[in-house]
């Protein structure tokens, strides 16, 4: 029982800091390739994790990429900025 509790402090604590996303948005001009790279520079993402966020932007218009607080979204962010992609960060 002193497991689950100390889980759910962990959860709790997690969800409180980072409550912000960092969200890409569709646009016209920026290639598939050139997006799947920018999310695995910028964010880590695995091959396969950038293909499928790169989908869904194109699909569904956007998609949350990175989850944590505005300090550490906000460096990605401009990152995303600095080559054309167009990003907000949202709580």
């Amino acid at each position: 029982m002193t497991y689950i509790q100390t889980e759910k402090v962990i959860l709790k604590k997690t969800l409180k800091t980072s409550k912000y996303a960092l969200v890409l948005h569709n646009d016209d001009f920026n290639t598939f390739d050139f997006v799947i790279e920018s999310l695995k520079e910028l964010c880590g993402h695995t091959t396969e994790q950038a293909e499928q966020c790169t989908l869904l932007i194109h699909y569904k218009g956007k998609c949350d990429v990175k989850r944590g607080t505005v300090k550490e979204l906000k460096p990605i962010f401009e990152a995303f900025c600095e080559r054309g992609i167009t990003a907000s960060i949202v709580e």
